[in-house]
């Protein structure tokens, strides 16, 4: 199975970064509303496969952990095959782009936020109008895992959530070095794999992840409001994925390899 060396890997993602950068809006928009989305689909595969068996979790709790993690990734494949725009992905990709000088520092904020605006609407859709709506989580014992969740998440506190993040998100652009390694499907599937399942079982933390946990837990009866998710959840994790993706990957394999 061929591959990228890791000075290859960075000229690819450099590559990459300075074609996301200068993306039409339009564009941005409509493909970070499918990431969005396809990160929802996973986490909710997640939910049914890792939570449908609350004896399972009490037997045995690595195990259904393991089972949570095993099929969350699928998001991320269809992100990395499919095509799609990621804003925790792209915390890696288009900051070394800058760095090497393949994008504008200005292109790379608008990047961002428009990308993260996309990805919301995409896991809230997915949450609202596929998972609960069509009563697959809704209620019963689905819609109390979730429900559980998304409290568990709240109640972590700033210190905790902001570590995880930073956790998640080097596992996750750790996921796309190895596929930009790869240059065949098979590959590049494997790739991400791993380290999303990885820190998913883990119960590391994702922005977009809880995008679509969080608001899907709230459907469900979850005591949190709209305040505590942007301030108790999703700003440290946001933050703790930023620096994750963008310094411990991003610019860490930048300065090794790309500098010259």
């Amino acid at each position: 199975m061929p591959y990228k060396s890791p000075k290859a890997i960075i000229e690819a993602v450099c590559a990459s970064g300075g074609a996301k950068a200068t993306l039409p809006i339009p564009k941005q928009l409509v493909l970070s509303f499918l990431a969005g989305a396809y990160v929802a689909f996973g986490g909710m595969l997640a939910i049914v496969v890792g939570k449908g068996s609350p004896e399972l979790a009490k037997a045995n709790p690595g195990l259904s952990a393991f089972a949570f993690g095993a099929v969350f990734p699928i998001g991320f494949v269809l992100v990395m095959i499919a095509g799609a725009e990621l804003f925790t992905m792209n915390c890696s990709v288009v900051l070394p782009a800058c760095l090497a000088r393949a994008a504008k520092w200005r292109a790379l904020s608008l990047n961002w936020v428009v990308v993260y605006l996309g990805n919301l609407i995409g896991a809230l859709f997915v949450a609202l109008f596929i998972a609960y709506w069509t009563g697959i989580i809704h209620s019963g014992d689905l819609g109390k895992a979730a429900a559980d969740i998304a409290e568990a998440k709240i109640g972590m506190g700033w210190g905790s959530l902001l570590l995880r993040g930073i956790g998640g998100n080097w596992l996750a652009c750790l996921a796309v070095w190895l596929a930009t390694a790869s240059d065949d499907a098979a590959g590049k599937i494997l790739g991400t794999w791993l380290p999303i399942m990885a820190f998913a079982a883990l119960g590391l933390e994702h922005a977009i992840a809880d995008m679509f946990l969080v608001p899907l837990g709230m459907l469900n009866g979850a005591q949190v409001n709209v305040g505590q998710f942007l301030w108790n959840n999703l700003l440290p994790v946001t933050l703790g994925n930023i620096i994750g993706g963008a310094g411990f990957v991003g610019a860490i394999y930048w300065w090794i390899y790309g500098r010259d």
